[in-house]
């Protein structure tokens, strides 16, 4: 089976995003970058333009589903209500392009890619520039996170169903995942 996956870490300031190929069992990174948003005047500004942004990408790389990175619920009410809203705007353009969306929660992604949902950022670009042969982090990690959510979502979907993705060890880990370690 031969797909293309993009994965996104919305925000409001920096939306991270990778697209992977998927095919004959094994990824391959198509890109990785970051939607950089800081300097736009109002969050309306900022809403089309991540709509825009994400419908370009669709429109150049054919990807086949949309996995994004769901919010996580913190304290800061303003703050989940902007990047709910980075979120939907995402979610509206691939729908409006009639692609598969999937929802990961963070700590399901660090799980994912790390074997540890409390992993940092850096765990999660180390692993993934092991994972796929990247010749450097970039500085910014937000390009990173999409790509991990992009992996996750390769990873979760190859799990057959009914299997446990509980491990009692690394050990164990390391032994039902062969595919990922070089």
């Amino acid at each position: 089976m031969e797909k293309i996956i993009l994965g996104i870490d919305p925000g409001t300031m920096v939306m991270g995003f990778g697209l992977i190929e998927v095919k004959n069992n094994k990824i391959k990174l198509i890109t990785l970058d970051e939607l950089l948003l800081h300097k736009l005047p109002n969050q309306q500004t900022k809403l089309k333009r991540i709509f825009e942004k994400t419908l370009a990408i669709i429109d150049q790389y054919h990807p086949d589903e949309l996995a994004i990175e769901a919010q996580f619920f913190g304290v800061n009410v303003q703050s989940m209500l902007k990047l709910g809203r980075a979120q939907g705007v995402c979610i509206a353009a691939c729908l409006h392009r009639d692609m598969p969306v999937v929802e990961y929660a963070p700590k399901k992604v660090k799980m994912a890619i790390t074997g540890n949902g409390n992993a940092s950022k850096e765990q999660v670009a180390g692993m993934l520039q092991h994972l796929l042969g990247l010749k450097e982090i970039p500085k910014r990690l937000d390009a990173t996170d999409g790509l991990a959510v992009a992996v996750c979502h390769y990873l979760n979907s190859n799990k057959t169903a009914g299997t446990s993705s509980s491990y009692s060890s690394w050990d164990a880990f390391v032994k039902n995942n062969p595919n990922r370690r070089k």
